[in-house]
């Protein structure tokens, strides 16, 4: 029989979760980032998957931090760009925005690529896409001389207007296809206008593109002969030689698959508002579910914009691995700097030394020191506490009010975070349930709540494999966007629609997916005259129609309407597979069990209480008797701890989620 497997790795740990055979298995691995292939294996072989694996009956979905580490850590491959004569300096000098606007001397970003690897050909589009200067081939031969004398090991080819004709893109892919480095074009990467964007996205892809090549082939390798499959940005899988190409496309792969499940748990219980808060070991990933999540082309990685579709979410680095320290001026900071896997929190007992938000969870009593974590980790409190000792020192206070502190101050970075994602685009927490998910979430959803006016929030379960859960239950899918011409009339938008809908079609069934199971959809991005920023609609083929919930959408979203043009500025299509995919097995039904306790304590730091603490599996059925729990409590799964805290109650729900309500006004 076929196994279905969802890996998703993190800075901290890799998370799994196997469906097959009416049952699910979960299990955490450490992740090993210097080649995350190591853990994936090894996490197969403790599952006893290592037989299905090699006869082909393991379907691997996997969700990789490696384009995103990448990028964040400035270790991409050396890039060559050619552009056009005139347009050199266009990823150099960027746009004008500023991080902070009143900061008039601003540390200077170094730009993308050096100056020196950046050639220049002689050939040129209009604005309509009409060659005006052609692109010879001794101009050609020339160019492939010069790169393969500068030996790079990608280049990246981005010429003005190609969105609207790649021929001269198309040429130069061709003529370099023997340069011994890999190689993309714009027209491939992001057919949209936007010359900053659209180089950028086509420099990144190709930057990432040979490390996440030389990944993906050491995965395949040792996955042979099982399907591997890796989530995109935009929440569909793609094949593993299709990923291979599209680096960019990879770099919110694995917090995609928790928006996937977090989507699907709210349509099962109702839930279509939410606001999800995914905290990891490294990070912490935000985002807005309003009816479904919403796609972007204004994420970020680091500081580079990417316009490439990806879900709307905001990432901040604050997880249970942050570090706190201590600043010459005596001020406490936690974060964004992280133990990752290797040394770890103090409380890892792997030679961590420096305090961690999971460490001061565990002194504060909110984290049992009898929890293991990932089922088979212990927790080492006497170090955790030796750590919090030296901090104290320095802050001049006890251990207990340091471990206060840490937490106040993470907290604080996360609920900003979800201010940006919730009120900084106009809408109000309080209209949206918060989830939370990820090995920390449970530990903090409790106080994000009551600093954002959130009277309910949930707590999936196996909510510290919610991403692995969301990447086994992914569809394959192809977001595709082109860019349209201006003054386009409904044809040349039915004509382009088309193009994509079968480009992507192509795709889906080259991966072995039926014509008969194929769903498609195609929206327009529109936006008043002289506005930047579009917004989306269903085309159905009316323009008027299109218009009229464009304005509708406008003035539901900023407030207004105005009397200008609309203006139309992209075509989107989505082709995604119908294949029925694994189950979720019911929650497993158990008699209730009875609470442990432990010492936690009390706000101020002053003295401790004791609370109860239930394991998962030995809560009450959801129409008990005992319903609803109060807090201050303690929820304990082998991939996840839960704190209730005071004024809070809990209740488990027939789909075996945890909801948080509060009962009380926060002190």
């Amino acid at each position: 029989m076929s196994f279905w497997l969802g890996v998703d790795t993190g800075g901290t740990f890799t998370d799994f979760v196997v469906l097959g055979d009416n049952s699910q298995r979960i299990h955490k691995v450490l992740s090993t980032p210097h080649a995350p292939e190591q853990a994936i294996f090894q996490g197969i072989r403790e599952l006893g998957l290592s037989a299905a694996l090699a006869a082909g009956e393991l379907v691997i979905v996997h969700g990789t931090t490696v384009a995103t580490n990448a990028a964040l850590e400035g270790k991409g491959a050396r890039t060559v760009l050619v552009t056009n004569e005139g347009l050199e300096d266009v990823l150099l000098i960027g746009r004008q925005t500023r991080q902070a606007l009143y900061d008039l001397t601003p540390t200077a970003q170094p730009g993308p690529v050096q100056r020196e690897d950046i050639l220049a050909v002689t050939g040129r589009l209009d604005a309509q896409g009409r060659e005006i200067r052609p692109l010879p081939a001794s101009a050609i031969a020339e160019l492939v001389a010069r790169i393969k004398a500068l030996k790079p090991e990608a280049v990246a080819i981005n010429l003005l207007f190609s969105y609207l004709n790649p021929a001269h893109e198309e040429a130069l892919r061709a003529a370099l296809a023997d340069c011994g480095a890999f190689v993309c074009h714009s027209a491939e990467v992001l057919p949209l206008a936007g010359e900053y964007e659209r180089g950028l996205a086509t420099w990144l892809n190709a930057w990432l593109g040979p490390g996440v090549a030389d990944y993906l082939d050491r995965l395949g390798q040792g996955a042979a002969p099982s399907q591997v499959s890796l989530m995109q940005s935009s929440g569909g899988t793609l094949s593993l030689d299709a990923a291979a190409r599209r680096a960019v496309n990879l770099l919110l792969s694995g917090p995609a698959g928790g928006l996937n499940a977090a989507r699907a748990i709210g349509e099962q219980l109702n839930m279509p508002r939410l606001m999800t808060f995914d905290m990891g070991g490294t990070s912490s990933d935000v985002a807005l579910l309003d009816n479904g999540f919403r796609l972007t082309l204004e994420g970020r990685i680091g500081h580079w914009p990417v316009a490439v579709p990806m879900v709307d979410m905001h990432t901040i680095g604050a997880g249970g691995g942050s570090l706190a320290r201590v600043d010459a001026a005596g001020m406490l900071h936690v974060g964004p700097e992280s133990a990752g896997a290797d040394p770890g929190p103090a409380c890892y007992g792997r030679g961590g030394t420096a305090v961690t938000v999971t460490d001061a969870n565990l002194v504060l009593g909110h984290l049992p020191d009898t929890q293991t974590l990932g089922g088979h980790m212990a927790l080492d409190r006497a170090a955790a506490c030796a750590a919090l000792d030296v901090l104290a020192t320095r802050l001049g206070c006890s251990a207990q009010e340091a471990a206060l502190g840490v937490l106040a101050l993470a907290n604080e970075h996360m609920a900003q975070a979800l201010r940006v994602i919730s009120i900084q685009k106009g809408y109000d927490p309080a209209d949206f349930v918060l989830m939370s998910f990820g090995g920390a979430g449970g530990l903090h959803v409790c106080a994000l709540a009551d600093m954002l006016g959130t009277r309910q929030a949930l707590v999936p379960r196996n909510s510290g494999v919610l991403s692995a859960q969301g990447l086994v239950r992914a569809p394959r899918q192809r977001e595709l966007i082109r860019a349209l011409p201006a003054e386009a009339d409904p044809a040349t938008v039915e004509a382009l629609a088309g193009a994509l809908l079968a480009q992507g079609r192509e795709a889906l069934t080259s991966e072995g997916v039926s014509e008969h199971d194929l769903a498609t959809g195609v929206q327009v991005d529109l936006c008043y005259s002289g506005q930047s920023f579009p917004l989306s609609v269903p085309w159905t083929g009316d323009p008027a129609a299109a218009e009229a919930t464009f304005h509708t959408l406008h003035e539901a979203r900023y407030g207004h309407r105005l009397t200008l043009p609309v203006a139309w500025i992209n075509v989107r299509a989505r082709v995604t597979s119908r294949e029925p995919l694994p189950d979720l097995p019911p929650p497993d039904a158990t008699a209730p069990g009875e609470p442990g306790t432990t010492e936690v304590t009390r706000p101020g730091g002053l003295s401790t209480t004791s609370v109860p603490v239930w394991a998962r599996a030995s809560l009450p059925p959801p129409d008990h008797h005992l319903y609803p729990l109060c807090g201050p409590l303690i929820v304990t799964e082998a991939v996840a701890t839960t704190w209730v805290a005071p004024g809070w109650e809990l209740r488990c729900l027939d789909s075996g989620d945890l909801l948080l309500q509060r009962s009380q006004k926060p002190a």
